[in-house]
């Protein structure tokens, strides 16, 4: 079955479907990620994105019941140089195919993906479509005319609370768009979790009496979640807060910091970070496409704890006055190193202290 991939400047690539049927429009990404791709796919990160493969092969482990990162994965298509037909692994359930068609995810193969990551490069991500061959001829008005959605948080946070019992510390989740490797992660150091929408206000979250909030990682734009800048505005102060991804920019825009769009962002796991504490070197999974602007940060309200080594973008912050610190990257993984999971103890470290003041 032939199918097409255009993007927005007018660039096309021919290739042969595989997964769900249908045309579809979105973000056009890369990540450089050599594995995961079940978690990768399964990212609401991703929601509303078309996510190009950088490793030739994809699919060759399958699908298993282990490494979801969301039951209903929200992005829109995979495109890959080739994808495995007929997977090799004792853990695998399905092939990658049968698993884009339970989800209803459309996939491309046979694409010359390094052409396409350089020009993703060099023009940054735009508007993309994938579709079939008999509705190439209108594609590229059709694709035009579209413009992408805003509501992303809201399309992926839960529309209701729910808990994740455990005996330790009291930690409310706030549900950007959630990986359950941050939830497997504080279970892990048995906290006792309530997982809240994203427009939860601060009086909701302090009624609970939390030991520390968890704000995660989710999609787009930070400036489109205004509900959640003014909810962290109100519990900063009152309570320990750790902060991923998305929710690191929703931390720096409520302390009168700024976030810019980035020109293709960071989607991979082997992003170098260093602490500029200590110069340790920490191998990252990362996944977005916004960041912190560096020269709108208050030095009276926040400092700089994390920079990429590649590019020296702010990675992490830490609150001046209160405990409060965020990184933009991510310390579960999954997929990834796990050089970062010592955040998780730091979190808990800074409710132990909090609790030991009051």
């Amino acid at each position: 079955m032939k199918r097409w991939l255009i993007l927005e400047d007018g660039t096309h690539f021919e290739g042969v479907g595989f997964g769900a049927e249908g045309n579809v429009f979105g973000e056009i990404v890369f990540t450089t990620s050599m594995t995961g791709y079940q978690e990768t796919i399964t990212d609401q990160s991703f929601n509303g994105q078309i996510i190009t493969f950088t490793y030739p092969m994809v699919g060759n482990y399958g699908v298993n019941r282990d490494d979801y990162e969301s039951i209903a994965p929200t992005c829109k298509a995979v495109v890959v140089k080739e994808f495995a037909r007929k997977p090799n692994n004792w853990r695998s359930q399905m092939t990658l195919d049968e698993f884009l068609k339970k989800k209803d995810i459309p996939g491309i193969a046979g694409i010359d993906t390094r052409a396409l990551t350089r020009k993703i490069r060099q023009a940054g991500t735009m508007k993309a479509s994938i579709v079939s061959e008999e509705d190439f001829t209108h594609a590229f008005d059709q694709l035009k005319a579209v413009v992408l959605p805003t509501n992303q948080v809201e399309q992926v946070s839960t529309a209701k609370p729910y808990p994740s019992p455990g005996v330790g510390h009291n930690v409310v989740v706030i549900d950007f768009g959630l990986k359950h490797s941050i939830l497997r992660e504080l279970s892990n150091r048995n906290c006792n979790l309530t997982v809240l929408p994203y427009n939860t206000p601060a009086e909701t979250i302090l009624e609970l009496a939390p030991d520390g909030v968890m704000l995660t990682n989710g999609p787009g734009d930070p400036k489109s979640v205004p509900e959640a800048i003014e909810m962290i505005k109100g519990i900063q102060g009152k309570v320990p807060i750790f902060g991923i991804c998305l929710g690191h920019q929703l931390f720096a825009l409520a302390n009168g910091a700024d976030t810019f769009k980035m020109k293709f962002g960071h989607r991979g796991l082997n992003h170098p970070v260093r602490e500029i504490a200590t110069g340790r070197i920490d191998f990252t999974s990362q996944n977005h496409g916004f960041a912190v602007a560096e020269d709108s940060i208050d030095p009276n309200e926040l400092f700089i704890t994390h920079v990429e080594v590649n590019d020296g973008t702010v990675e992490g912050l830490r609150h001046k006055k209160y405990p409060a610190f965020t990184v933009q990257f991510h310390p579960d993984a999954a997929p990834g190193p796990h050089d970062a999971l010592h955040l998780f103890d730091e979190f808990i470290e800074m409710m132990d202290a909090g609790k030991e003041q009051n």
